[in-house]
């Protein structure tokens, strides 16, 4: 009937005045009245797009297409060892050996998970052949010093070895106890990965173990000796490692070395080769284990089967 054709047509009509209204506030459409004010048709056009901040409408469609996979630049500070050295891989390949992402790949944990160590020991104990610390050094990524303190040993100094050490009987005075040198240290190295030349030497006057997964040898490096002309089997001074591939001398002169030029010497020498030595260190790191989180066979529940209880408990159970 006409009388239901006209509740449906104003029905329709108070629809699209709502429709209008939320256009006007959204400011998708001028109000009413106005001049330049869009008509029926162009409001429905852009209720179906989306108005960017320049003006530039873009429409809007049901399938929105997926984005290109990019890996993240930046990794957690508490990201495992062998994840960090497959995003190095990750990142290089990418690249195809391009220099920008040689660069991209070592921004990513520069500021805090490198360190380098070099400590200089002195002799105590019989004839002063026992080495203890007596001076320790650690420098960041980017060489900064962020520790550097002379340490006194547990047992009376024989041999001072300045010739080798730098430490004379002055450096003692204010020197810290071993114990309190150890701690601060330990602290700093807490979930670093650790780089140094000859770096058992130093763990072992601190009387620690670092694992070895976090812990990068310059004087162990196949790398670093290929990139030099050396032998891959032979024994490399950090000297002679400087020389040859930074053009710089150090531990000249008869004053001893100094552990800091030597600690900044070997983060040089891992900064050169840093993302070969970290994808090919990917290549060789063993299959992750699964997580027990999304492990099945962590679930603690399945443990109250009988198959898990000994045999002779189950009989005396009986």
């Amino acid at each position: 009937s006409p009388q239901g054709r006209s509740k449906k047509k104003s029905r329709k009509h108070q629809r699209f005045m709502e429709r209008r209204a939320v256009l006007e506030q959204k400011g998708l459409l001028g109000p009413r009245g106005r001049p330049g004010s869009q008509t029926p048709e162009s409001a429905l056009e852009a209720h179906t797009s989306l108005t960017k901040a320049d003006g530039i409408t873009a429409p809007r469609c049901d399938k929105v297409p997926k984005p290109k996979r990019i890996v993240s630049s930046s990794l957690s500070p508490s990201a495992s060892p062998d994840s960090i050295a497959r995003h190095h891989s990750v990142l290089l390949s990418q690249g195809n050996g391009s220099s920008k992402r040689v660069q991209t790949s070592s921004l990513v944990l520069r500021p805090a998970k490198y360190v380098a160590i070099d400590c200089e020991m002195v002799g105590t104990g019989p004839q002063g052949r026992l080495s203890e610390l007596a001076r320790c050094s650690v420098v960041n990524y980017e060489g900064d010093v962020i520790y550097d303190k002379y340490v006194r040993p547990e047992l009376p100094i024989v041999d001072y070895r300045t010739r080798w050490s730098g430490i004379t009987k002055q450096h003692m005075k204010n020197a810290i106890p071993f114990k309190a040198a150890q701690a601060e240290i330990l602290k700093i190295l807490k979930d670093k990965i650790v780089v140094g030349h000859a770096i058992h030497h130093d763990f072992q006057a601190l009387k620690y173990f670092h694992p070895k997964d976090r812990t990068r040898d310059t004087s162990q490096s196949p790398v670093l000796k290929k990139r030099a002309g050396l032998p891959i089997k032979a024994n490399v001074s950090l000297k002679n490692l400087a020389r040859h591939l930074l053009h710089k001398k150090i531990q000249v002169g008869c004053k001893g070395h100094s552990s800091v030029e030597d600690a900044q010497t070997t983060m040089e020498l891992f900064r050169l080769v840093e993302v070969q030595w970290e994808k090919e260190l990917a290549h060789s790191l063993p299959p992750r284990p699964p997580s027990p989180v999304t492990d099945p066979a962590a679930d603690s529940s399945q443990y109250l089967d009988d198959q898990y209880w000994p045999t002779d408990l189950m009989a005396s159970s009986l």
